[in-house]
């Protein structure tokens, strides 16, 4: 190997940082294991975002799981979206006498220690574990409307409907809430004729065109999504014995819901802006998320969308926030999402076809130029945990390309059975705190009040209705609401609301007692 000594040279140059790191592997040159050539990435540098890509089976899950151990060895939380629930094994120790790991170790001339993480399950769905919800309220006119696709006109709706809900004190919690509000705006009564002196007509097209896309959003599941308790995204920086907390959010029954996946993904980096204060580029992130199977958020993302997504990547990482985005192909990330990404680890990928083969010279090109390989026949002969890196030095400056023979995990390589799910979820404080659902009184059951005592005075006895559990719309009695209400609710909501530079998609910060 004459180009060992000048490859070396080249690889402690770039990968050599001052303040904290953690390591990924050696670098490889002609399919030789250099043990002086190691990957060292800055943990200054985690908050500039990052890709891990490649094909099926070429061990991008165990590189996130490296990734996920380490942080959580230097005092940073994660944050890992599990679609393929392959990642809970990071709470138990791997096994230390499995051939391949020592082998593994063997060849990098490293010390192999197996090591459990502290975790946290989560989930948006019926999985087992910490609720994940926010309220409508939440979410603010904007982001709604982007998440729902609607367009100029049916946007406005929405910000002029959240308004009015502001002005009469109409708490919008859950998606009911929404649906009841529109109902009432357009209901050729009392409250069509209220809403239209004070706010200007709106046509039922618009209304029902807006009705029916949050009807389609609720059969991916969005009803178990919008409620409260809302969740606090402090709760993502928790520490254990030193140890970040890898917060696990279990998504496997969302696989074929991409616009919950969505919806949940955008509101949670909203929020995370919103909340956390700046600090620049600091010693060490105070987050790190990633997002699995990233394709199921820009496949079915509308431009606009894509738009936000793009806003918030470029500015999250002021507050510290680190994003990782684990796919296929770097071409599954739109360019604009693509340029903003610091560390890259490119696993094989597999030239069967001419479409193959064009992906494939598209990866090449986001990579830097090597003089000690040819990268685009390489990356077509990675073996499983192997793969080409490229990251940021502490001066922000792209290190050299590296074949890399990366580290083993020291926690569990597979799955949690059911019961030691159970034990996590049992001892999880979190749960406790957010499992409890409950039901106050918010625009679904004052607008159902409303309602009723108008219908009530045509009857000529009062009906009762219960506000501990909404109940079924009731067409029969919104029909008979068109007389004159008896009075007006109270004004703006006492709720003190902090704009952000985020501005632009609405979002309100949340205050939680």
């Amino acid at each position: 190997m004459s180009n060992a000594k000048p490859f070396i040279t080249e690889i402690q140059k770039g990968y050599n940082p001052k303040g904290k790191y953690i390591t990924l592997g050696k670098g490889k040159l002609d399919d030789q294991v250099l043990p002086d050539a190691e990957i060292k990435i800055p943990l200054k540098t985690f908050n500039r975002h990052g890709l891990i890509a490649g094909a099926t089976g070429t061990g991008k899950t165990k590189t996130l799981q490296i990734i996920l151990e380490q942080l959580s060895n230097q005092g940073v939380p994660s944050l890992v979206m599990d679609v393929k629930g392959d990642l809970s094994g990071i709470a138990k120790p791997g096994d230390a006498t499995d051939k391949h790991i020592i082998e593994r170790m063997q060849k990098l001339e490293m010390p192999y220690k197996a090591t459990g993480f502290p975790v946290e399950l989560l989930t948006i769905s019926k999985e087992k574990g910490v609720r994940l919800r926010a309220t409508v309220t939440e979410f603010g006119p904007i982001l709604l409307s982007k998440i729902l696709d609607l367009n100029q006109t049916q946007e406005s709706v929405m910000s002029v409907l959240f308004k009015y809900c502001d002005d009469y004190a109409l708490p919008l919690v859950d998606l009911n809430d929404l649906k009841k509000t529109l109902m009432y705006i357009n209901d050729n009564g009392e409250g069509e004729a209220q809403f239209k002196k004070d706010y200007g007509s709106v046509s039922s097209a618009s209304i029902g065109a807006i009705h029916r896309k949050i009807v389609a959003l609720e059969q991916q599941g969005a009803e178990i999504f919008f409620g409260e308790p809302s969740f606090d995204v402090e709760d993502l920086l928790n520490t254990r014995d030193g140890k970040g907390v890898v917060n696990i959010v279990r998504l496997t029954d969302i696989q074929d819901k991409p616009q919950l996946f969505s919806t949940f993904m955008l509101s949670l980096l909203a929020e995370i802006y919103a909340t956390f204060p700046e600090q620049g580029d600091s010693g060490e992130p105070k987050l790190c998320l990633f997002i699995d199977e990233a394709h199921l958020i820009f496949n079915e993302a509308s431009k606009t969308l894509l738009n936000q997504i793009e806003t918030v990547v470029k500015l999250i990482r002021s507050k510290g926030i680190g994003i990782y985005f684990i796919t296929q192909l770097p071409g599954d990330i739109p360019d604009e999402v693509l340029s903003q990404l610091g560390l890259k680890v490119q696993h094989a990928l597999r030239g069967f076809t001419a479409k193959d083969r064009k992906e494939i010279k598209k990866a090449v090109e986001n990579y830097p130029i090597s003089d000690f390989y040819k990268s685009d026949q390489l990356i077509t002969e990675l073996g499983i945990g192997e793969a080409f890196i490229t990251a940021l030095n502490e001066k922000g400056i792209p290190t050299p390309l590296v074949y890399t023979h990366l580290v083993a995990p020291q926690s569990r390589m597979d799955i949690l059975d059911e019961k030691e799910i159970d034990e996590i979820v049992s001892e999880s404080a979190l749960v406790e705190k957010y499992n409890q659902t409950f039901n106050r009184e918010s625009a679904y059951e004052i607008l159902t009040e409303k309602i009723i005592k108008a219908a009530s005075k045509d009857v000529g006895e009062p009906i009762q209705v219960s506000r501990t559990k909404k109940t079924k719309e009731e067409s029969f009695l919104e029909k008979m609401s068109k007389n004159t209400m008896v009075r007006q609710l109270g004004r703006t909501v006492l709720r003190e609301v902090t704009r952000s530079i985020l501005g632009v998609l609405g979002v309100k910060k949340t205050y939680r007692k």
